[in-house]
Parts: C-alpha cells; sequence; structure tokens
C-alpha cells in the first residue's frame, strides 16, 4: 500500500469554472422518498473485522440492498433522471417519453441510468469497453437498455458514449465531470448525499473513514458532507486501485492528470482520470490518498465474506485497505473506523 499526505488540504486545487460537491441532501432525500423501492441502508458493526485489523470498532455501511439495484449507484444517476421527470410535469411515468439517456459504464451506474430512464418513459443506451463481463450487459439489457461495445477501456467507450449523444442529440449522463460538463454529474453526486446523511443519523463521528474512489464521484460527495457534519476530526483517507491512481497522482502533481496502468481486478474502480468536481472537492477536504494492490484487495474478499460481508474486490476496497496497511493507515487501537460496503458480489 501506498499512502500520500494530501498537500492541499484545507485549500484545495481550486480548479477554474469546476464547482464544489454539493452538501444539501435534502433535495435527494425529499424526491427519493417518493419512490417505493428507497429505504435506508444499515449500519453494520464488524465485530470480526475490527478484531482483525486492531481497532476498537469497524462501522460498515451496507449498501448491497440499496432500491434493488444492489450498489449505491442507485442515488445517482436515477436521482437525475427522477428531477428532470419531476420538472417535466404531466405523468411521470411518461414524463420523459422520446428522451434518450446515454452513457459508459464499468458497472452499477450503467444499471442506474437504466433503471431510472425505464421508471419515466425514457431510453437508457450504455456503452460497456470490452473488458465489462457479458454477464454484466445482460443485467443491463434486463433493465431495457441498449448496450453497445466500444474501446477497449472505460476512457474509450466514454468517448464513443459522448460521441453518440452528439450525433444523435441523446442526454450524456456520466458519473465523471470534465470542462464543460458539470451540472448534470454535480446532481449526481447529490444524490449520493442520502447515503451520508444516513451515516450521520446512524452514528456518532467516527476517528477513521475510508472512501474507496473510481473518478472520485462517492468519495468526494461523502467527504464534503462529513466536513459539513464532523468537522476536521474524522481522518478521511481516498482509496483507489494502484493501476488506476486518477485521484492520488492528480493530487501529488498539483493538477487533474490522467494515468496509465494495466486492467484492475477492482473495475468499478479501474478509471484512469477523475471527475474534475470529485477532485475539486477532496484536494481540499481529504486527509491523505491512498493505492492498494491487486493482491491487497483480493486478499480481503473471503475475509469479508466470512464476516457476512460479501462483496467485489470494488465494493470492499476501503475495507481491503483497513485490513492491509492499519499501522500506514494511522489506525490505533482506539480508531473508529466508518467504510462503506458500496456494491453486492458478482453473481
Amino acid at each position: 500500500m501506498q499512502i500520500l499526505a494530501n498537500p492541499h488540504r484545507g485549500t484545495g486545487l481550486a480548479l477554474a469554472d469546476i464547482p464544489d460537491p454539493s452538501t444539501d441532501a435534502e433535495a435527494p432525500r425529499a424526491l427519493l422518498s417518493r419512490c417505493p423501492a428507497h429505504a435506508p441502508t444499515p449500519m453494520v458493526a464488524a465485530v470480526p473485522l475490527a478484531s482483525g485489523a486492531g481497532v476498537a470498532e469497524v462501522l460498515v455501511k451496507d449498501e448491497r440492498g440499496r432500491m434493488g439495484l444492489g450498489s449505491f449507484k442507485a442515488l445517482g444517476a436515477a436521482y437525475v433522471i427522477a428531477h428532470e421527470a419531476a420538472s417535466a410535469g404531466g405523468e411521470i411515468e411518461t414524463a420523459l417519453a422520446g428522451r434518450t439517456y446515454v452513457t459508459a459504464s464499468a458497472g452499477n451506474h450503467g444499471l442506474s441510468v437504466a433503471a431510472g430512464a425505464a421508471l419515466f418513459g425514457a431510453r437508457a443506451v450504455i456503452y460497456l469497453s470490452s473488458t465489462v463481463p457479458e454477464g454484466f450487459a445482460e443485467r443491463l439489457r434486463g433493465k431495457g437498455a441498449d448496450v453497445v461495445r466500444a474501446g477497449d477501456d472505460y476512457e474509450a467507450s466514454m468517448q464513443a458514449a459522448s460521441d453518440a449523444a452528439g450525433q444523435h442529440g441523446w442526454t450524456l449522463l456520466s458519473d465523471s465531470s470534465w470542462e464543460g460538463y458539470t451540472a448534470l454529474p454535480h446532481r449526481l453526486m447529490e444524490g449520493y448525499l442520502v447515503m451520508a446523511a444516513e451515516c450521520g443519523e446512524q452514528i456518532d463521528p467516527p476517528t477513521h473513514i475510508l472512501l474507496q474512489a473510481g473518478v472520485g464521484g462517492l468519495a468526494g460527495a461523502l467527504t464534503g458532507y462529513f466536513r459539513r457534519l464532523w468537522g476536521d476530526a474524522p481522518r478521511i483517507v481516498v482509496v483507489e486501485p494502484e493501476a488506476a491512481p486518477a485521484l492520488y497522482a492528480s493530487v501529488r502533481d498539483g493538477m487533474a492528470v490522467e494515468t496509465r496502468g494495466p486492467v484492475s481486478c477492482m473495475g468499478r474502480l479501474d478509471c484512469k482520470a477523475p471527475s474534475l468536481i470529485a477532485l475539486q472537492g477532496l484536494s481540499r477536504d481529504a486527509d491523505a490518498f491512498a493505492l492498494i494492490t491487486e493482491a491487497e484487495a483480493s486478499a480481503a474478499m473471503p475475509v469479508l465474506e466470512e464476516a457476512g460481508l460479501a462483496t467485489t474486490p470494488s465494493g470492499g476496497a476501503g475495507l481491503a485497505a483497513m485490513l492491509a496497511g492499519p499501522d500506514a493507515l494511522q489506525l490505533g487501537p482506539e480508531a473508529r473506523v466508518l467504510c462503506i460496503l458500496s456494491e453486492e458480489p458478482e453473481t
């Protein structure tokens, strides 16, 4: 494991024309409360993991049952689409008839787009790279989405989705953000604040928070909210794959950078460029950035399964970092550690 102390803590990188992440949880909570599938997810005290890491307590926010989609991503794209349906007026089930939402996905974001589009009468087109398993493509089709294969990695499939949006007049709904594209991903990250608000109601302030990141949407949204709620006391560490150190490298270099690396077993985190909104917030609010190896992520999976927390290497990356390097993460015997179990295991 590699650890980088954030040299920009408190000030951030101040990226031009990039908004800070939202910290307003009430708007998404009010809208999602109208969804019959919505309910808070549980907070689990993982006693065996605390003992294994030598800490006082490990608190796990279990997102595996979120809205029947198996991931925190249910709070993101589906919330954006619901917001647009509510704004359109008329019968909400058909409010977006004739609209097409297009995105690239390495995992659960695509399911959220597909489910949200289907609820409100829209069409979803999901671009997948060649590395995404066909089983996931079938899950997307099961939600009513059209699936298109394009490129050998997430970045190539995202470019193909963006090109298709321009060619056909479709709405691009990415979970990342870049110069000139911030409005929808900003609202998407706002949806994740529902989870953050639930955490604040379920536990007292932890001493440490470990948040996994791909482009950084989850980590950026939760970190901003937790700073507003709990102040500077919790030590917040962002965890990425060693093969995809987009945020780590950008904070180290003082600018947004696109990284290179092999395909990671942490497929949902295997994103080589950061979301600029997430980078803006995390460069100010996160205390440190950690990189974990493929071996460290894989080694944690049977441990988590035995503890009743079966997930994927992506979904358990924060917990994997804790198990791999409690000393490096400055976790002492009095530490109370909050982690996110962000998705269900693959079947």
